[in-house]
Parts: structure tokens; C-alpha cells; sequence
């Protein structure tokens, strides 16, 4: 669990950075800053979801994924998440707290660097990589929080449920998750990286809350495939 301490603790300190500076700093600053995040989140999806091996199972991942979170309303929960707290604590900024929430949360927690390095912090007690993560968050964490507040230090709470609970699992996901299935998992994140990076462009607003399920039939759907075709 060091590893995710260790990238709460720059989520928060960053966060508090970016609010400070983003209130001097001129809202054509912010937003420059902001699209700028933008366009660096849309190449860092577009890597992510090029490593696919298979298509079809993002494919699959994705509109399976899509219809089970709206099923379960995730956007609305998170949403109704966002507002009661940006009753108790928001200062009235321009940008929602349940966006700075989401978005953040999002950023910080799809991709291989979280998986791996949450697994590797698990298993051997090495946690070079989320290291390295938390620097890389730390700053992001900067730059999101100047623009849309302290919503982004909520994010901390994201990172503590799901790296803390993929690395006290570790023993157990080691011997779930195969190479292939965090490929795809990757590449399935990776789209979600994408409408990010579009909404953080305000170009398109995307419920991407609704696809995190995705993010675990992915996986499933590669378990599955051979079972399948041993069927036939």
C-alpha cells in the first residue's frame, strides 16, 4: 500500500499547488493550460488503445460496458456524489466538483501503470512504479485542479479504492490477469482516455462514467474466447 499512499499524498499536495496558483493565474491561462491537458490526454489514448490485439474484444468491451453502467446509473451516482459534496465544499467555481471528480479520477486510474504498479507494490513490496506514477499525477493534478478546483483532491479516495484494492488482491489478480487481458484492458481504457481528452477539448461532453465496466469485461471477454472455442 506504500506506492498508493505515496500517490495520495502528491494527488493532494498538487492539488492544493494548482487551487493557489489557479487563483492568480487569468482564466485564458487556465483554459489554455486545460486544453493543453487535453490534447496530451487524446495521444496518451490513442497510444493506450493501439495496443490491442483484437479489435472486437474492445469492441464488445465497450458496448457491453456502456449498457451495464447506464443500467446501474453510474453516471447519475457519481454525479449525485459530486453535487453533495460541491454543496459542502465548493467555492463556487465555474466547473463543477462532480467533474473535477470524475475527470481526475479517470485520468488517474485507467492505464497500466496503476495495474502494474499496484500488483508489483502487492505481491513483492516494490513500489518503484507507482512512484513514478504518483510524480506524473502530482503534476497533472496541478494543472486539472487550477482549472476546475478541488474536486481533483477527491480523486485521492478513487486512487486509495483502486490501487489499494487491486494491491491487497494482488496474490489473487496475479493469477487472473494474463498478459493478453491487460492488453486489452489497456486498449479498452485507452478509448475512455480519448473522451476524456474530447471533453477536456469541449468538444463532445461524454457520459464516460457510464463505460467502467468496460474496463472489467475486457478482460473477461479474453478469458472467455478460448472457453468458447473450445465449444466448437
Amino acid at each position: 500500500m506504500t506506492g498508493t499512499y505515496i500517490n495520495m499524498a502528491t494527488v493532494l499536495a498538487g492539488t492544493t499547488v494548482g487551487v493557489c496558483l489557479g487563483t492568480r493565474l487569468p482564466e485564458r491561462i487556465r483554459t489554455t493550460v486545460l486544453h493543453g491537458l487535453g490534447l496530451l490526454t487524446i495521444l496518451i489514448g490513442l497510444q493506450m488503445a493501439l495496443e490491442t490485439k483484437n479489435i472486437l474484444i474492445v469492441l464488445g468491451a465497450i458496448l457491453l460496458g456502456g449498457v451495464l453502467g447506464e443500467a446501474m446509473r453510474i453516471t447519475e451516482g457519481l454525479e449525485r456524489l459530486g453535487s453533495t459534496l460541491q454543496a459542502l465544499l465548493s467555492r463556487g467555481r465555474s466547473r463543477t466538483f462532480g467533474e473535477a471528480f470524475v475527470t481526475s479520477s479517470l485520468v488517474f486510474c485507467i492505464g497500466p501503470m496503476a495495474i502494474l504498479g499496484s500488483i508489483e507494490d502487492g505481491l513483492t513490496g516494490d513500489y518503484r512504479l507507482l512512484s513514478i506514477k504518483a510524480l506524473l499525477d502530482g503534476f497533472a493534478s496541478i494543472a486539472f485542479s487550477a482549472a476546475l478546483g478541488w474536486g481533483v483532491a477527491l480523486s485521492a479516495v478513487t486512487l486509495l479504492a483502486y490501487q489499494g484494492g487491486i494491491t491487497l488482491f494482488a496474490n489473487v489478480l496475479s493469477r487472473i490477469l494474463t498478459e493478453p487481458m491487460i492488453v486489452e484492458m489497456t486498449a479498452t481504457g485507452g478509448l475512455l482516455i480519448l473522451g476524456i481528452g474530447l471533453k477536456l477539448l469541449e468538444l463532445k461532453d461524454i457520459r464516460l462514467a457510464g463505460f467502467l465496466p468496460a474496463l472489467v469485461i475486457a478482460p473477461l471477454i479474453v478469458w472467455a474466447i478460448p472457453w468458447v472455442k473450445g465449444l466448437f
